[in-house]
């Protein structure tokens, strides 16, 4: 595979992935995205992570313990953290320009959920004209409820296998993180894939 730039990762909040209301398989999605920020270091790889701010009361409210990212970025290694209040990471955030500006062209991405914040980050940077990579096993969500007279519950995995589908066959769909080969932009020549 080719390397890819920049790793993405959405919403890895604490209130996503830890305690009672954590998404099916988070100790999966964790470990995952643990793997892909270590590969995407090794390399000089972009790295961001997207960090949704939620209305009050959310779980995700700012300031609040469910907020906080998961895995904690490394910003004086360079890392970036880029907040949002729309599904979709490029909206109404500097996302685009710090891609663009480091001279990533093409990006991994990972996180919580599936069929919402990590599809509609994926799509926005697919509408921008970068190369996105998805791991099969690197995003989750939960179970979608049950809807009378339409359908029965919908798993979590089935709905992430569904949002993959959605965004086309312009993605580029892995069955496992590992697979994901990471580079430095340009401007970091030098540096081998990992």
């Amino acid at each position: 595979m080719t390397p890819v730039e920049a790793l993405v990762v959405v919403d890895l909040q604490t209130a996503f992935v830890s305690g009672g209301e954590a998404v099916p398989d988070h100790e999966r999605v964790v470990d995952r995205a643990r793997l892909l920020l270590a590969r995407a270091r090794a390399t000089g790889a972009v790295v961001v992570q997207v960090q949704n701010d939620g209305p009050a009361g959310a779980a995700d409210e700012p300031g609040t313990p469910g907020w906080e990212l998961y895995l904690p970025p490394d910003v004086a290694g360079g890392e970036h953290v880029v907040r949002k209040t729309d599904d979709n990471g490029f909206e109404d955030t500097d996302l685009e320009d710090l891609l663009r500006g480091s001279g990533v062209r093409s990006l991994a991405v990972c996180g919580v959920l599936s069929e919402m914040c990590v599809m509609a980050t994926a799509r926005g940077a697919l509408e921008r004209g970068f190369r996105v990579v998805l791991p099969h096993d690197a995003h989750a969500t939960y179970d979608i409820p049950a809807a009378p007279g339409i359908s029965d519950v919908v798993p979590a995995a089935q709905a992430s296998r569904v949002a993959e589908w959605a965004l086309g066959d312009e993605v580029e769909i892995v069955a496992r993180a590992h697979e994901v080969r990471f580079a430095a932009p340009a401007a970091g020549v030098g540096q081998t894939a990992v």
